[in-house]
Order: C-alpha cells, then structure tokens, then sequence
C-alpha cells in the first residue's frame, strides 16, 4: 500500500523544473498551496511562482527547511554545495532531503548533511514540465522504508518514476536524461526530409509530432515491442523498407546507442568532478 505523502513539502529553487514539481503536486492534491514553502535566490522567480499558485515565498533556505519534512533541492549543481551548508544545522531524522542536480552523488549529499540524514537522488527530464516526464530514482542507506514511496508518489506526479540503483543513473541521464533532446533532433530531421521532399514546413512539423506522439503511444498503450510494431508497418519491397535499409545503411541504430552511452559516460564524469 503507498505511503501516505507528507502533510507539508518544501522547494529549494523553483526554476523550470522545480516549478513544475510544485504545480504536478497542486495539481494531484498530494499537498495544498498552503502547505507549499519555496525560495529561489531570483525573488522575481518565487514571487510569480506564489502569484500563480498561493504557495508560501521563505526568506531563505533555511526556512524552507524548517517548514516541511519533504524537501527538494532543485538546485544546479555548481550551487549546490551553498546549499547544503546552508541548511545543513536544520536537517533532521524527519527529513527526507531530494535532489534532482545532475552527477551530485548521494555519498556528496550525505557529506555535506548530518550523520545518518535520509537522502533520495532523482533524474527527472524536461517533459515533466507538461506532466509526462520520464524520473528514475534512488534513496541514500539511511532512507525509511516509505521514502521510496514518497518520491515515486511526488515524482509520479509530473509523470514516470522508477526506481533503480544508483549506480544506473547515469546510464538513465543518458537515456531518458539526455534522450528529449535526441528526439528533438530525429523529429526535426523528419521535418527536413518532408521539407526536401516538396512538403510545406508547417504541414511537416505537424505530421512529424503527430508520428512521434502517435507511434509512442501506440508502444505506451499496447505494450508491444518498438520491433513488432515496426514489422507491422514493413511490407516486402515496400516505401517503408526502402527507408529502413536507407536509415541502417547510415549506421542509425548505432549513432542512437553511442549517443546514449556518450551521456551516460559523461554523467559519469561530472559525478566524480
């Protein structure tokens, strides 16, 4: 049975990303606007944040901190060692801190905050601004067995959230981490060809979103594997096997896995940096 979620959550940094935690959250009823503490050092950030929403704008970190058992740091990773300084006197055994700073490992977390403090790790992606984003996660030694919950509960709110080890986390940023922008680039390079091939640019940028949210719906909701789907659409000497054998003659399957295992070294890297 899932964890109840906590009655009050906290956000360190409410950029895109953190911003969009917040109204996944409002917008589940995980908590109320009211039980929502949130600073940024842009105040004009906070501020129209607290406009839209009604959650509570903290002076500072610390009151962030001290406001709710749950809280994320959505922080960039040059700054996160400020951070953790500064709210390190706060953090108590009943508090589970997140973050969602790429390569900051959970050994750096636990450093930085006091002995035995419960700790979650998590790598969302840019779609969970609209609430269909792709999180894996993973909880530090000293977590409660309902923290994994909470985090899967909160992050499943904008979308997807596994959990995993954290040693695949890297290769998870190189996936689903780094893979919106390695889609981003197939479906314009589908607007290209449509282009090149006498179609109105418009008219092409709407048939190419439509084939790449149709066709990862039609996985998502089927259950099917990308293979057999494929097969499907593939007729003997037809349009389609024509482009295939185009696409493999290119080395396209392989580019897509050295693009991921690219990432994921480099994930990799700026962990131990």
């Amino acid at each position: 049975m899932a964890a109840p979620f906590p009655v009050r959550l906290g956000v360190i940094g409410v950029g895109r990303m953190g911003a969009a935690l917040v109204k996944g959250a409002l917008r589940a009823r995980l908590v109320s606007a009211g039980a929502v503490t949130v600073s940024d050092p842009r105040r004009e950030a906070a501020s129209a944040l607290g406009g839209e929403t009604g959650v509570t704008i903290a002076a500072d970190n610390r009151a962030v901190v001290a406001s709710a058992p749950v809280v994320v740091l959505a922080v960039k990773p040059p700054m996160m060692d400020a951070v953790l300084d500064e709210i390190r006197d706060g953090v108590t055994a009943e508090h589970l801190v997140i973050s969602i700073a790429a390569g900051i490992r959970l050994s750096h977390l636990a450093a930085r905050l006091p002995p035995r403090s419960r700790l979650a790790r998590v790598m969302p992606n840019t779609p969970l601004l609209i609430g269909a984003g792709a999180a894996a996660y993973a909880v530090g030694a000293h977590a409660r067995p309902a923290d994994a919950e909470i985090v899967k509960t909160l992050f499943g709110a904008v979308g997807l959230a596994v959990e995993v080890p954290e040693r695949l986390l890297d290769a998870v940023t190189g996936l689903s981490g780094s893979g919106p922008a390695f889609v981003f680039l197939m479906i314009e390079a589908l607007i290209d060809g449509g282009v090149k091939m006498g179609l109105p640019r418009e008219t092409a940028l709407a048939l190419a979103v439509q084939t790449a949210l149709g066709s990862a719906r039609l996985i998502a909701e089927t259950g099917a594997e990308p293979a057999a789907l494929r097969d499907q659409v593939v007729s003997p000497g037809g349009t389609t096997a024509a482009g295939l054998s185009a696409l493999e003659a290119a080395g396209f399957r392989g580019a897509v896995v050295a693009a991921v295992e690219a990432a994921a070294r480099r994930a990799g890297e700026l962990g131990q940096g």
